[in-house]
């Protein structure tokens, strides 16, 4: 008896990209406009982004966020970090992020490599 490989086909899970952390904190430089990051980083324009990974939306105490910001559940995991910057209106309705998102699947890759650094 001759028995023949069975090939199943299976839906591929895209491929996380490598974010680069030096790119990102380029990258940043257009967020910086209005968030800040370090050791004196402190809210302003936007809410201070050190440490965010990891942390509740909506949770620093020195930014008046909105309601909708302030009455989610959810925790900036690097997954809810990329849908929020790809699309912040989407992910969050009623958001007052002045932000129309990274279409740029590598930069939000960046940009979340370089937060983890801060």
């Amino acid at each position: 008896m001759l028995l023949a490989p069975v090939v199943t086909a299976q839906a591929a899970a895209p491929a996380a990209l490598t974010g680069n952390a030096e790119a990102g904190k380029a990258a940043f430089r257009k967020c910086a406009s209005c968030h800040q990051v370090g050791p004196s980083a402190r809210g302003g324009f936007g809410p201070k982004l050190t440490g965010v990974i990891g942390r509740k939306a909506g949770s620093t105490t020195d930014y008046k966020y909105s309601a909708a910001m302030k009455n989610t559940n959810i925790v900036w995991t690097e997954q809810n970090l990329a849908g929020f910057l790809k699309a912040p209106s989407d992910f969050i309705p009623g958001n007052n992020m002045r932000f129309w998102g990274i279409g740029n699947a590598q930069q939000v890759a960046d940009l979340l490599a370089y937060l983890r650094t801060q």
